[in-house]
């Protein structure tokens, strides 16, 4: 891009706000406002303070209510503050009205996430889907963008000249829009192409909720050191490598980790990457049971899934970082509930988890039962290249 639209984090400091609706309760705001501190650190900045408003719905001009932002605005003058970031998207009459009063950087959770994606974005392919969402969510605030320039100039003599700028502006972001959109058309036929030359061999799609673990079982199956960190969306190219376990080869491809609340401008330009998913003859659908909320990220997941026609393949749930959890002996008079933080691995294996489908329990960092994991991925690899390959059954 000519302008660059994404913004430097570094050691800023930040207070988060969030609702607490008749769609989510205070749990869920908290556990929501958690992530989005996560996404911050992410980003490159430091939350120092959580708000929350119980409200039926966002206030329509400016999401939370009056006293709530008198309350934030007092705090980030009194502590220096210069970012307010918001988890949920704000229409950019919000933006407005938010950025008049509290007089400093606003940023809404898709803004943020695109930040990230931008800073994430490593080929051609994803750059390219990053700038042409960054664009899409940038269009309907062009408005919102010359009224802050207007007030920092004065506003004598702007209006007309801004009204036509606006105009002039939204024409180029419009073209460049239509100009990504047909360089992302281009390169998903490139994509299809070297897809069709992989061959018949079997393949096999990690999916998940970000932060899930997927990058490091990736390294661990096909030892080979693809990108893992401990932050959201670590990985944002598919990357696919050939492996072998035993005598069987397979093609391992992991994909861009789901998130709640994405932004749609992002759902729409990264479908094309989901086309490893689509395709794949099996899915490795990874799952944090180590976070507190992983059933719902389950859901998120489906719902995804479902979206892209990829619901109904053959999937194993594969519930990692179960070194996260210690092991506590109860007393046998200890009527203590048992908790997530005291299920010992054989007590998991005895969960709705392990009843509900073809699941297994692992530990991708400490390579805890990887072994099992490995002969269950080995034979649903192989009964599917048996049926393509029945010619070569014997090797089996």
């Amino acid at each position: 891009m000519s302008q660059k639209l994404t913004h430097d984090f570094v050691e800023e400091r930040a207070v988060l706000v969030g609702l607490i609706t008749n769609d989510q309760n205070e749990s869920q705001a908290k556990e929501y406002l958690e992530e989005l501190d996560f996404l911050a650190h992410t980003a490159g900045a430091i939350a120092v303070k959580h708000f929350t408003q119980k409200l039926a719905v966002a206030n329509p001009k400016t999401f939370v209510g009056k006293g709530k932002l008198i309350e934030i605005k007092r705090f980030i003058k009194d502590e220096d503050i210069q970012l307010v970031i918001f988890d949920d998207e704000l229409g950019p009459s919000q933006l407005r009205n938010i950025e008049k009063e509290l007089e400093c950087k606003i940023l809404d959770r898709s803004n943020l996430i695109l930040d990230i994606f931008a800073s994430r974005a490593r080929t051609a392919h994803s750059r390219t889907q990053v700038e042409l969402a960054q664009y899409q969510y940038l269009l309907p605030r062009l408005t919102r963008m010359w009224t802050h320039l207007e007030r920092q100039k004065g506003g004598i003599g702007m209006r007309g000249p801004g009204e036509t700028q606006i105009e002039t502006d939204r024409r180029i972001i419009q073209d460049k829009i239509a100009l990504l959109k047909k360089k992302l058309i281009k390169i998903d036929k490139q994509k299809a192409i070297q897809r069709g030359n992989r061959g018949a061999l079997v393949r096999v799609a990690l999916v998940g909720y970000t932060n899930v673990g997927k990058s490091t079982i990736m390294n661990r199956l096909s030892k080979s050191e693809v990108f893992a960190e401990n932050k959201l969306f670590a990985t944002l190219d598919t990357t696919v490598r050939k492996v072998v376990i035993g005598n069987l080869p397979f093609l391992l491809s992991d994909t861009v980790g789901f998130i709640r609340k994405l932004p749609h401008q992002l759902v729409e330009s990264f479908k094309s990457t989901l086309d490893e998913v689509r395709e794949a003859d099996i899915l490795l659908h990874v799952v944090d049971i180590s976070h507190p909320n992983f059933e719902e990220q389950i859901d998120i997941v489906h719902k995804t899934l479902d979206e892209i026609n990829a619901a109904d393949k053959p999937s194993v749930m594969v519930f990692n970082k179960v070194d996260a959890f210690t092991y506590e002996k109860k007393d046998e008079d200890d009527l203590t509930p048992a908790t997530k933080a005291n299920i010992s691995l054989e007590e998991w294996k005895r969960t709705w988890m392990a009843k509900s489908g073809d699941s297994i329990f692992i530990s991708a960092l400490q390579k805890d039962n990887f072994d099992a994991f490995r002969d269950k991925l080995y034979e649903m690899a192989k009964e599917i290249h048996a049926k393509r390959f029945p010619y070569n059954s014997f090797l089996y």
